[in-house]
């Protein structure tokens, strides 16, 4: 096991993270910008050191500065939670030279699995269904509408090395085929501009798969999250179990995926995401990574999913078998993101009052607290809320007094936001799909 781990990251996961050290023994380093002196992370790791300014250029994505600060400090493993670099595999590259262990895949599968292209010719030779799309990138206007012809409107275009909803559009009519523009987001925001095709699915759920495995190719499913209820494709609430999915055709991709992901060779956690339409499994990605959505999967599980990756990567073999797995109950998530919920604008400034709820089945996984300053140079999200009960209808009610429980005073949150689509009928009847969600906001 590791004697010192430092987290490359911030943030309410960065918390997370060093609490699970905390309980396996293991000391702890943070790593902070000059904006996050006062952050909670900061406080809770056992040492930390400023790495650079406020910006994540110059200290959260600052590879020298991060890997100056592990040598300093004697931390033998990094973590990096989500977001920053954990899908970066130049980044893993360069520790596996400086000999500091990721806590995370290899360089190679996160290479191959962050770029979309190369992942569908991965998972295509599977046996894992695909959506119907292009073999490869789409270098023109001209193949682009090749393509609509073969299999039809509408249609998706993706950057390869797209993620977190960023490089999408969505091709309704020929005349207003976005190719430029998409090719431009991506070039912008991934410094690649590659895009593909894919054929949009209507009105999919969003169900993804937790998957673990060791260096041993011991390999165990932690069942489904679904993830429908989303904004420009940016998550707000998760769920465990999906609910009334065709249970013959979720076992039988998940056997396919386990097949896959022990023949591929991989190590850690890692999701499958795919659509779900008249009782069909299309693959989207896999994200190489820890989801901002695993409480909910720890919750029906009794799995540490943080400590079940830093135990793996330090080479310890997993003693978890799949039918110890035993799946209880049902667990939610909403984000509690620091922005106004009528227009979505964040919402940095100082925080006069936190007072997180509590009871039995309720979580919250956040990084504030009392006067702390919300800081507008990153992410907008603050905290988490996971509550835990015997059924959907009863985690759902309990989400209700938990989120009249929460109070956040001094700047907008999405709290008011979560209250009304938890109280909503679609939401209570599970009769939403990945869309559903913008048609409510327009209400």
């Amino acid at each position: 096991m590791f004697k010192k781990v430092l987290i490359a990251n911030r943030g309410e996961i960065a918390v997370r993270i060093i609490r699970s050290c905390i309980e396996l023994g293991i000391k702890t380093v943070a790593i902070h910008s000059t904006a996050d002196n006062e952050a909670m992370h900061v406080k809770m790791a056992d040492e930390s050191i400023c790495i650079g300014g406020a910006k994540s250029l110059e200290s959260y994505l600052n590879i020298p500065a991060i890997i100056t600060a592990a040598e300093l400090t004697g931390a033998e493993a990094i973590h990096p939670g989500y977001g920053f670099l954990s899908e970066n595999y130049k980044f893993v590259r360069i520790l596996e030279e400086y000999n500091i262990t990721f806590i995370g895949p290899t360089s190679k599968h996160i290479e191959i699995m962050g770029d979309k292209v190369s992942a569908r010719k991965v998972i295509s030779k599977t046996g894992i269904p695909l959506v119907p799309g292009s073999d490869g990138p789409i270098s023109n206007i001209k193949e682009l509408k090749l393509f609509s012809e073969e299999i039809g409107f509408p249609l998706i275009i993706k950057a390869s090395a797209g993620g977190g909803g960023k490089g999408m559009k969505v091709v309704y009519e020929k005349e207003k085929l976005a190719f430029n523009l998409t090719k431009a987001e991506a070039e912008a925001n991934f410094g690649n501009d590659q895009v593909y095709v894919e054929k949009f699915l209507k009105n999919p759920k969003h169900i993804e798969f937790q998957i673990f495995s060791d260096n041993y190719q011991n390999v165990i499913h932690l069942g489904e999250r679904d993830c429908s209820i989303q904004r420009r494709h940016q998550k707000l609430i998760e769920e465990a179990p999906a609910f009334k999915i065709n249970e013959e055709e979720k076992n039988k991709v998940l056997k396919i995926i386990i097949k896959a992901i022990r023949a591929i060779k991989y190590r850690g956690a890692g999701t499958i995401e795919m659509l779900y339409e008249d009782n069909k499994f299309y693959f989207i990605e896999m994200n190489t990574r820890l989801q901002v959505e695993h409480p909910v999967t720890e919750m029906i599980t009794g799995v540490d999913i943080v400590a079940e990756q830093i135990k793996a990567a330090s080479g310890i073999k997993l003693k978890i078998e799949q039918s110890d797995i035993k799946f209880k109950g049902h667990s939610i998530e909403c984000r509690i993101n620091a922005e106004d919920p009528n227009n979505f604008n964040p919402s940095p400034g100082k925080i006069n009052i936190y007072h997180p709820p509590g009871g039995n089945g309720v979580r919250v996984d956040a990084c504030v607290y009392n006067n702390y300053n919300v800081v507008p140079y990153y992410d907008s999200l603050i905290g988490k809320l996971i509550v835990h009960a015997s059924t959907r209808a009863e985690a759902i009610e309990k989400m209700k007094r938990a989120l009249n429980e929460f109070v956040i005073d001094g700047i907008n949150t999405t709290i008011d936001l979560h209250k009304r689509i938890i109280s909503s009928t679609p939401f209570n009847d599970y009769s939403f799909s990945i869309n559903w969600l913008e048609d409510f906001l327009k209400k």
